[in-house]
């Protein structure tokens, strides 16, 4: 065992409960950021109940909130000097993000990006000094000197984002275009030349400015490389028996830490001597799904968080051995909860859809024999991923007897570039049959009764489930749509402008494709809709944005189709707060139950 576990695994910090039961909305924390000497972590937690930035000292119990307003935050992210928070608010909960500044000790709390309307996302604080690489729009780079505020523009152009800029501020790592085709660049910002480096979302420079390491998408499955100023590419590490999912390099260039995509979605974790190729293996992982993977500025400490069945988002660091050279450390929670007791595992499942191609799904069981009632859970994206972590809505299905089938249908990321661009444009009929290839797996599997399966889903999923419902009414009982796009013309006419641009390449577009996108669009052919529908959306979300859902709601109130709508203030396109998602958990849950035992439909309307 490499990674040794350190002896207050078992115990969550003081302050912290465990959940009643599996389904309990608990609380989680994110996005770690460790000081440059890794002896302190801040992080994002919504323990007080929405989304806010902690700090608390290494192997201490008391963990203090840093004040940066009302509004939720989405990420925060340390400065390499050690002088700033960087912190992603989500103003009203919406998918427009605003960087704010603070002391790490709460003192001087200001704006620096993401003004009026605009958005900004891709932090990333550049070593040795307060200087903070950011986006704006997909459209704009800018560097942000925090100590004197002084704003520089170093790029622009449509679907771009700044990744890193070299030492020397002469050249920045930029990414280049839509969804599913994007591109890694080095720009020189004084000729203003650009060089490829490969096909990807994720990249940073070494510490010499010329060296970039980089997912590479450019093949089949994604791997690790590393480009030298020539452009020449070398694979730092494989595919092996998954993707690799994302990467994080020490400042001074020595040490990559790793993360694969294995067994359909549960994570590995490794570190890499980036001189030698010495590799060692993080095991075992206190949870099954890992991500947020930062480094301490001296490189001596990994932060990163791990999920899990009943067990929230928990943010971890691995303290390498002060007295060794090598990989070896020690493994130990920062912000965790304990994992619930008798949380349901899922259970990878396997079956061809309709053309053959090979889907799987994660299976949670309720006890006992079938066939149960079942619903068939949805994922976003399309290019996101269904995985073993935590989902509190799938705990409590089971609990009351409901099995939940959460499919990687087609277009799904973690199973190589033909799979993730196998429902682009007009191949995403493809995947709407998909979902009937699911229901036909379950009953003939002897898992769902045939007369008690459901469809649901969030976003893309919610998507997914109303063209289902309406494609192949004869097989669901019952149906849930989360902020799900019914109508492609409205989606492109309302969703931010640089949602709108990066989708093209998935969906189509809007103009050359507007009859396809008409015949796909789920509001086309409502009128066959019959299933009972709880439809539910944030009122602040400019991803998808309401109308979609007012949509539906108005064609099945005209045709009188058992509904409910639940409509969420003060949220966006995620529910943020966590008396919002225990809400939308009991609305939820009760909408299922109560039509998948077959008690009878109901037509509400509630806010």
């Amino acid at each position: 065992m490499t990674g040794q576990l350190g002896t207050d695994l078992a115990a969550p910090p003081a302050g912290w409960t465990t959940p009643d039961s599996p389904a309990t909305e608990a609380a989680g924390s994110w996005s770690p950021a460790l000081s440059p000497d890794g002896r302190h972590a801040a992080y994002v937690s919504d323990r007080g109940g929405a989304p806010q930035v902690w700090v608390r000292p290494a192997g201490g119990d008391q963990a203090f909130p840093v004040d940066t307003g009302g509004e939720p935050v989405a990420a925060v992210h340390w400065s390499t000097c050690g002088g700033w928070l960087a912190c992603r608010l989500s103003p009203g909960g919406a998918p427009r993000h605003e960087i704010w500044l603070v002391r790490p000790d709460g003192s001087a709390l200001h704006q620096v990006a993401g003004f009026g309307v605009d958005t900004a996302d891709n932090l990333r604080w550049l070593p040795g000094g307060p200087m903070l690489a950011v986006t704006e729009n997909l459209s704009r780079a800018v560097l942000v000197d925090a100590g004197t505020g002084r704003r520089q523009v170093v790029a622009e152009g449509e679907l771009i984002a700044l990744l890193d800029v070299s030492p020397d501020h002469g050249r920045a790592l930029l990414r280049r275009g839509p969804r599913g085709a994007r591109r890694l660049v080095v720009r020189d910002l004084r000729s203003g030349l650009e060089r490829y480096v490969t096909d990807g979302e994720q990249g940073c420079f070494g510490p010499d400015g010329h060296t970039v390491y980089a997912v590479s998408d450019a093949g089949e499955f994604a791997v690790l490389v590393r480009a030298g100023g020539d452009g020449k590419a070398a694979v730092v590490a494989g595919a092996g028996r998954g993707e690799v999912e994302s990467f994080a390099v020490t400042v001074d260039g020595r040490t990559g830490a790793v993360l694969w995509n294995v067994r359909g979605g549960e994570s590995e974790l490794a570190l890499i001597d980036l001189a030698h190729g010495a590799r060692r293996v993080v095991e075992p992982l206190p949870g099954t799904v890992a991500g947020g993977l930062m480094w301490s500025a001296d490189g001596r400490t990994l932060a990163f968080t791990v999920e899990g069945p009943g067990q929230p988002h928990g943010v971890w660091a691995y303290a390498l051995a002060p007295d060794a050279a090598g990989l070896d450390g020690v493994l130990r929670p920062v912000s965790v909860q304990a994992a619930a007791t008798g949380a349901a595992r899922p259970v990878l499942h396997a079956f061809r859809s309709h053309d053959g191609l090979e889907i799987t799904g994660w299976l949670v069981r309720p006890p006992g024999d079938g066939p149960h009632p079942a619903v068939v859970w949805l994922h976003g994206g399309p290019e996101a991923q269904e995985r073993p972590g935590h989902n509190p809505l799938f705990q409590s299905l089971a609990d009351h007897g409901i099995a939940v089938l959460a499919p990687n249908v087609r277009g799904s990321s973690g199973f190589g570039r033909r799979f993730v661009d196998a429902d682009n444009g007009a191949l995403r009929y493809a995947a709407i049959a998909d979902v009937a290839a699911c229901v036909a797996y379950l009953t003939s599997a002897g898992i769902a009764d045939p007369a008690r399966v459901g469809c649901a889903g969030r976003s893309y999923g919610g998507y997914l489930t109303l063209a289902a419902l309406t494609t192949y009414p004869e097989l669901f009982a019952v149906g849930v749509d989360v902020c799900g796009m019914a109508n492609f013309a409205t989606f492109y006419a309302h969703t931010e402008p640089w949602i709108a641009a990066a989708a093209v390449t998935k969906y189509g577009d809007p103009i050359a494709d507007a009859e396809l996108l008409r015949d796909l669009s789920p509001i086309t052919r409502i009128d066959r809709l019959r299933a009972p529908l709880l439809v539910v959306h944030g009122a602040n979300d400019s991803n998808v944005p309401v109308i979609e859902s007012e949509q539906v709601v108005a064609a099945l109130a005209a045709r009188g189709v058992p509904h409910r709508y639940v409509l969420f203030p003060g949220e966006g396109h995620d529910l943020l707060h966590r008396h919002t998602r225990a809400e939308y958990l009991r609305v939820t849950v009760d909408w299922l139950t109560r039509h998948l035992s077959g008690s009878g439909p109901s037509m509400t309307t509630a806010v």
